[in-house]
């Protein structure tokens, strides 16, 4: 039976911290990386669910994490953001506890002194790191020489988001509070193209919240999702490799930002604040207050449109989301709780009967 065949999902883990957890990421298959407001890091081993690794001092909150291999490391290498700084850290070393002298790469990314980072990105090369700032700007670090290219657009407001396009090796795409999303050559620092979101029509004609962009996830074949505050629920195929209405002849460059190849959906009554794709078809989305989604995308057909299924539904025990990620075994949501302290739920997937 189909039932028999949806996802379902329990709370496995509970973890408590001193200060709200304002980032998140896998490392290794059995390590989750998790920073916090008051510049700290903690290595959970999730086979024993207790740190194994942690960094402390860094001067403020840490709001973005990414991790990469190096070879011959069990620890993956982490790019964390931290004010108006990336940090580099190699944590395969024997110290338990690193502090910024630790760091083995420190770049100043913000050309105004008040603006502070947002985002880290890793293309698939590790080669460039993308940027997002408080500012509106977006940027891209080329690793091996340190040069910075800030594009010459930016967002109009806040910018949260930034991300690489898969196997568009100079493209980038990032989102802001300006209800924007702006598509680059990042090489050059020109926009390609870009998609302004509509307010959602509210009962007499008036919107309740600006359709502020407030979290993104990519495909690896190149469809893209965003969440609004505005609790909508943005897709777009137009640079979906290999999609049905695709030619085997590559475009030019990334159309995914093409009006006439999107879904628009309203699915939450408050904002949607983390999501990401566990395969190309199925997204996991969490709003503001902890409500966690998971939708199957079942694509247009001969006489049928497109589908947005849900295929799973739960509550979280996290008062204010910060972040969620998802792999084949499990999810993780983080944030914190009433009383301003940090905590991560880790749902496990149940296994079919």
């Amino acid at each position: 039976m189909l039932e028999d065949l949806l996802p379902n999902y329990s709370l496995n883990h509970v973890l408590h911290t001193p200060s709200p957890i304002s980032a998140i990421t896998f490392g290794n298959s059995g390590h989750l990386v998790a920073g916090s407001d008051d510049g700290s890091l903690r290595v959970y081993d999730l086979s024993s669910v207790k740190v194994c690794k942690a960094i402390r001092g860094l001067p403020s909150e840490i709001s973005s994490v990414c991790c990469f291999k190096r070879p011959g490391s069990h620890f993956r290498d982490v790019w964390l953001a931290c004010g108006r700084q990336a940090y580099s850290f190699q944590m395969d070393t024997e110290k338990m506890i690193l502090t910024t002298a630790d760091a083995n790469a420190t770049m100043e990314l913000c050309d105004d002194e008040e603006d502070i980072l947002n985002e880290l990105a890793l293309n698939s090369a590790k080669s460039h790191l993308a940027f997002s700032t408080d500012s509106g700007a977006v940027g891209v670090v080329d690793l091996s020489t340190k040069t910075i290219t800030r594009m010459k657009t930016g967002h109009s407001s806040i910018c949260g988001i930034v991300r690489f396009i898969p196997d568009r090796p100079r493209e980038i795409v990032s989102g802001g509070y300006d209800s924007c999303l702006l598509h680059f050559d990042f090489q050059q620092g020109s926009v390609f193209s870009r998609r302004d979101i509509p307010p959602f029509p509210a009962a007499g004609g008036t919107a309740l919240s600006p359709p502020f962009i407030m979290s993104a996830a990519m495909t690896s074949t190149g469809v893209m999702a965003a969440g609004t505050a505005d609790g909508r629920l943005w897709l777009g195929f137009g640079g979906e490799k290999g999609g049905p209405k695709k030619s085997k002849k590559r475009t030019r460059k990334w159309e995914g930002l093409n009006s006439e190849e999107e879904h628009m959906e309203k699915i939450a009554e408050g904002p949607i604040v983390a999501m990401a794709f566990s395969d190309p078809s199925t997204l996991t989305v969490s709003t503001l207050l902890g409500r966690i989604k998971q939708y199957r995308i079942v694509p247009a057909q001969e006489n049928k449109e497109l589908q947005l299924v849900k295929i799973w539904e739960g509550q979280a025990g996290v008062s204010k989301v910060n972040a969620l990620i998802i792999d084949d075994a499990r999810f993780v949501v983080a944030g914190l709780t009433d009383n301003a302290k940090g905590i991560i739920e880790i749902w496990s997937r149940e296994s079919p009967p």
